[in-house]
């Protein structure tokens, strides 16, 4: 019957990894977190069990624009749908409920906020409802990287309506952010479904820049590269992003910028001008991108790094969402981690959030400095139900890829080498330091398994370099290693000294 449904109504031939199982569980009338990457089909989800129960799911979703497409997407299929936000006039409103109620079968889209008013609440309680979907639902978690006010106060969904199963839907969340969703809206026993997180299309590279003028020659070469489809670059400051925007415009066409500061008018003739290609190259801050659904983005260029893993991750997942090869290119520099650390210092969240967020801090920089395989840390980072051991297809498995940003042989000199930081630091290793890093390594790489937390957690690669230059052998010595804390020596402390023996 779901065959025939997806097949019939959604015109598609088979379920995307993970859809099948997750709609079985709403089907069960249970609770469900359900982790699908960007582009991997959340929205089927929801909106084929409307169409096998032939009633009402309601839809939370923070962006009025994705709700528009949405909507006219289900019409366009035959099936009932509309919305409500604050922009509507009361007749728009009225005729969505006129239509909802000429309709068993509907999915109804609205606002967080929405949620909270009295009328609605009232409506809800005796309306026969098969599903409320919550979509970003890492917005409900302080934990998470897009926490929003608004959607702390869904819980009331459950406390109306505990009879009705709830959808908490997202691109990325860690165990801990899962947890902490399921515990905001008080879900019941939920399953928790992680699927989705190893993009075999994506071509994922780091480079280590000493300054501005490297990084830009970096973006100059990566566009240059790029001949079809479209190209955003991600920049942590309103100002870079102007500054870069403009650089760049003196030297290609289609250029354009976004960020939060724009007024609204701005913003949308500039997203419009971008999903119509009259901008092809669009320099952002994370302003820019959720419910965004471009198909043929080849290149995602962080110039400057995110605050967060979680936050690289949604970003990067906006390249190739047609399936076809993309590069996702991520621009580290020294001072990079400063602008992210003022950003956390001039944060009003409490101190156990601001610890939080040093924390995710430092695993980024880790996740830069490593030479593990980058897919592979990010299945393990993100506790995917798939796990690699090499993808094959990142900077670290294969640094010869046609499909990695080369710098043109012009420009590259001694500082602007790939990983500068790692490539001196090992360059120096003696024949005997080498060997006990190589033995360190592989030990970590065991351990990550063994564990189940990605290498980069457990020690990054600077760590392993000092270990192997001092070769400690005591707890003492240890103590005085860059990078080992009395948590990590208590863990692993005796396991190194038995490898370096």
């Amino acid at each position: 019957m779901l065959n025939d449904i997806l097949k019939t109504t959604f015109k598609l031939s088979s379920f995307r990894t993970g859809q099948e199982s997750i709609i079985q569980s709403i089907l069960s009338n249970k609770d469900v977190i359900a982790v699908l990457p960007t582009g991997g089909g959340k929205s089927l989800c929801y909106q084929l069990p409307a169409v096998f129960k032939k009633q009402l799911v309601i839809v939370v979703s923070p962006l009025i624009s994705l709700m528009k497409d949405q909507v006219s997407s289900l019409k366009a299929k035959g099936i009932s749908a509309g919305y409500l936000c604050s922009g509507q006039t009361e007749s728009e409103k009225r005729q969505v409920f006129a239509e909802l109620n000429l309709s068993p079968t509907f999915i109804l889209y609205l606002s967080p906020e929405r949620v909270q008013k009295e009328g609605f609440q009232k409506w809800i309680m005796h309306r026969q409802i098969a599903l409320f979907a919550v979509d970003e639902a890492h917005c409900v978690s302080q934990w998470g990287h897009d926490f929003r006010q608004e959607y702390s106060e869904l819980r009331i969904l459950k406390k109306l309506r505990p009879d009705i199963p709830i959808l908490a839907l997202t691109a990325s969340a860690t165990p801990a952010v899962l947890y902490d969703i399921s515990k905001q809206l008080t879900l019941n026993k939920p399953d928790k479904m992680v699927h989705g997180f190893y993009r075999s299309n994506l071509y994922y590279q780091v480079e280590f820049c000493e300054n501005e003028s490297e990084k830009i020659t970096w973006v100059r070469d990566a566009i240059k590269q790029t001949t079809q489809g479209r190209i955003i670059i991600y920049c942590g400051t309103r100002k870079v992003t102007e500054l870069l925007a403009d650089k760049l415009s003196q030297e290609f066409s289609h250029v354009g910028f976004y960020h939060a500061g724009l007024d609204s008018n701005t913003r949308h003739t500039t997203q419009h001008d971008f999903e119509t290609s009259q901008i092809k190259i669009l320099v952002a801050t994370n302003a820019f991108g959720m419910g965004i659904d471009q198909s043929d983005i080849r290149l995602v260029i962080h110039y400057q790094i995110p605050a967060n893993i979680d936050s690289l991750y949604q970003e990067m997942g906006r390249a190739g969402r047609d399936g076809q090869n993309s590069t996702c290119l991520l621009l580290y520099a020294k001072k990079d981690k400063g602008l992210q650390s003022y950003f956390i210092q001039n944060s009003e969240a409490e101190k156990d959030i601001k610890d939080l967020k040093w924390k995710n801090l430092e695993a980024l920089i880790n996740y830069c400095d490593s030479r593990e395989c980058r897919h592979a840390e990010i299945l393990t980072y993100y506790k995917d139900s798939q796990r690699l051991s090499r993808c094959g297809h990142c900077d670290v498995c294969d640094p010869l890829s046609k499909r990695k940003v080369q710098q043109q042989p012009l420009v590259k000199d001694k500082a602007s080498s790939s990983n500068l930081s790692k490539s001196k630091a090992k360059a120096i290793l003696s024949f005997e330091e080498q060997t006990r890093f190589d033995i360190l390594r592989e030990w970590r790489k065991f351990k990550s398994q063994e564990l189940d937390i990605p290498a980069f957690v457990i020690m990054t690669d600077k760590t392993l370099i000092e270990i192997a230059r001092i070769n400690p052998q005591s707890i003492d010595e240890l103590k005085k290693i860059y990078g080992l804390g009395e948590h990590k020596i208590e863990k692993f402390g005796w396991d190194i000294l038995a490898e370096l023996e």
